[in-house]
């Protein structure tokens, strides 16, 4: 069976490492993975008692470590008391003038709050043959206090639990960011049951069960739309910030938000086979996918270790048979070595540097699935992406209006526009609204009926109105615009635009480095230059396995030099990139 636990104190990666390894390595645990960025503990084992069992090989290696089975609030308040506490008694004993003995009485109070965490670490971790930082740092401050030089021995455990909280801090604050972008999994679900409707655990729901989901509730699984038609928000799976319209008989993907009506949905996979656990799969093994600079840390990260401690050994034996320091000198300068070669500044500095990252750019609502793909982030020459809300704001205004009926005036034009996009739940209403701002009446509105993703249709006093895309509007040309026809003729047409955002400084771009493409503009390009898309398509037709679309894709991607635009038009596209992007 799969148990995951929740584990506290895991300040340090290379630790999730070490924990990882020991646990992989015991023979009645077929896979182990310690998430370091969710503090979490994922195991397959046979064994009945596996709590037990792994609690006790976590404690062996990292003492401090609490492994749970609920949810754990770290408290680092008490430790940066602890710190600053020592940090004063130690400042006031060497840098105010008082009698000696006192002075030594608070150098060793500050000693022992500084260094009693560590010591007891070091102490049991070299009871279990493991040596790591804290026994170093131990040593180092016990010789320098030895050797006299009590303020540099405090300066050395100030500085190193100092960088310890901090760095505790920097790591949670990543794990709540990374956690806030992922949470997107609906813990109980709405289960139809004849005419009640009970709240159950999503995880409980079976397949060819009815859900049913509110507006402003995620789509707890995968399914097909029974009933009701709505818009639904995505942009935590494809990242497209445009809301899409569905309808009965239309599949849908768990984590989508609904964004209108009511929505009756029949499930067609369990939770364990969803597209939300299978996201979240991505970040919970996130960590197997490391870079080469990790890869080589973690390998040698224990070997190096001792390698130091026998490195500061030599130095302080050998140095004064060969020159004139004494053996006091040397043993300072074998104390010194222990200190600045400490391994926390490769074995965690490096992992951290990319949790950070990974950490970062969830504030931005960017999900990096290892720290492997941050790395080959380097290597980017030319990107492709959707402009809708990635280099745009995603929020629309209407930026022209032709008149194309000259009875009307601009102003009547857009009162009808409002009249009609007003009883309308797509996001472009909207932006009509906010250009005709006044209150909108309804009472001349009759036989509304609105037609998803094609355009709106009402009876305006005695006149037939239609709002929407140019085939809906029965108009004979390729355009993006928002046309309105009454009784059939061409009244007029609105261009719909969104803000480019502002962290992006397009003056500094040329347009050899980025070329905007129109949708049919966009999905002629890829034909031609995807030498194989035509195959994919092909594949997705079939449904034969996406691995070797994504291959097929991986293979001619190069070919792609420009910059393009929104390709959302073409469904078989759609789907394509969206299933490119998951990394199904």
């Amino acid at each position: 069976m799969k148990y995951k636990y929740n584990i506290k104190n895991l300040d340090c990666a290379n630790c999730a490492k070490t924990i990882e390894n020991k646990l992989n390595e015991d023979k009645n645990i077929k896979k182990a993975i310690v998430n370091f960025n969710s503090s979490t503990v994922t195991v397959e084992t046979d064994l009945k008692d596996a709590f037990t069992y792994i609690k006790k090989i976590v404690s062996e290696i990292e003492p401090d470590a609490i492994l749970s089975e609920d949810k754990i609030k770290e408290n680092k308040n008490i430790d940066i008391y602890r710190i600053v506490l020592g940090g004063l008694i130690g400042l006031i004993g060497i840098v105010v003038k008082l009698p000696n003995y006192l002075s030594t009485i608070l150098i060793v109070v500050a000693y022992i709050i500084l260094i009693y965490k560590t010591l007891l670490t070091a102490i049991k971790q070299l009871r279990k043959k493991v040596i790591n930082e804290n026994f170093l740092v131990t040593i180092s401050a016990l010789g320098a206090f030895v050797l006299g030089d009590s303020h540099e021995g405090l300066m050395v455990l100030f500085l190193y639990d100092l960088g310890k909280v901090l760095e505790s801090m920097a790591v949670n604050k990543s794990r709540n960011s990374v956690a806030e972008l992922m949470d997107i999994k609906e813990e109980t679900s709405n289960l139809k049951e004849k005419n009640k409707i009970i709240v159950v655990p999503t995880t409980e729901i079976k397949v060819g069960d009815i859900v049913v989901v509110k507006e402003g509730e995620r789509v707890p699984l995968d399914g097909t739309i029974v009933k009701g038609s709505s818009m639904l928000d995505t942009s935590a799976l494809t990242g497209e910030s445009l809301p899409i319209s569905v309808k009965v008989g239309d599949n849908i993907l768990s984590g989508s938000i609904n964004k209108g009506g009511l929505l009756e949905v029949k499930v067609t996979s369990i939770y364990k086979d969803s597209t939300v656990n299978k996201i979240l799969e991505l970040v919970e093994t996130a960590t197997e996918r490391k870079t080469k600079t990790e890869k080589v840390v973690s390998k040698y990260s224990s070997k190096y270790t001792l390698g130091v401690i026998i490195i500061a050994i030599l130095t302080a034996v050998l140095l004064p048979l060969f020159t004139s320091l004494t053996y006091s000198e040397s043993i300072y300068k074998g104390l010194t070595i222990l200190v600045i070669s400490c391994p926390c500044a490769i074995a965690i500095s490096i992992p951290l540097s990319y949790f950070s990252g990974i950490g970062a750019s969830s504030r931005e609502g960017i999900l990096v699935k290892g720290s492997n793909y941050l790395d080959s982030i380097k290597n980017i020459k030319e990107i492709a992406f959707d402009k809708t809300g990635t280099i745009t704001t995603g929020e629309f205004y209407i930026s022209k209006i032709n008149i194309h009926n000259k009875e009307y005036t601009e102003d009547k034009i857009m009162e009808i526009f409002a009249k009609g996009e007003s009883l309308s739940n797509h996001p472009i209403a909207k932006s009509v609204l906010k250009k005709y701002n006044k209150e909108v009446s309804h009472n001349d509105i009759k036989d509304f009926k609105e037609v998803s993703g094609k355009g709106i249709e009402f009876t305006y006093k005695k006149d037939k109105v239609k709002i929407g895309n140019p085939k809906y509007c029965g108009i004979k040309e390729e355009s993006s615009n928002i046309y309105l026809t009454i009784n059939n003729s061409l009244v007029a047409d609105i261009e719909i635009k969104d803000e480019i955002k502002r962290l992006f400084n397009i003056g500094e771009i040329s347009t050899n480095d980025m070329t905007y493409l129109s949708n049919a503009r966009s999905i002629a390009l890829l034909k031609k230059s995807l030498n194989n898309i035509n195959d994919a398509i092909n594949e997705i037709n079939n449904n034969n396995p996406i691995d070797i679309v994504e291959l097929s894709l991986k293979e001619s991607w190069n070919n792609l030099g420009e910059v393009i635009g929104e390709t959302y038009t073409d469904e078989l596209l759609d789907e394509l990139f969206s299933r490119f992007c998951l990394g199904k």
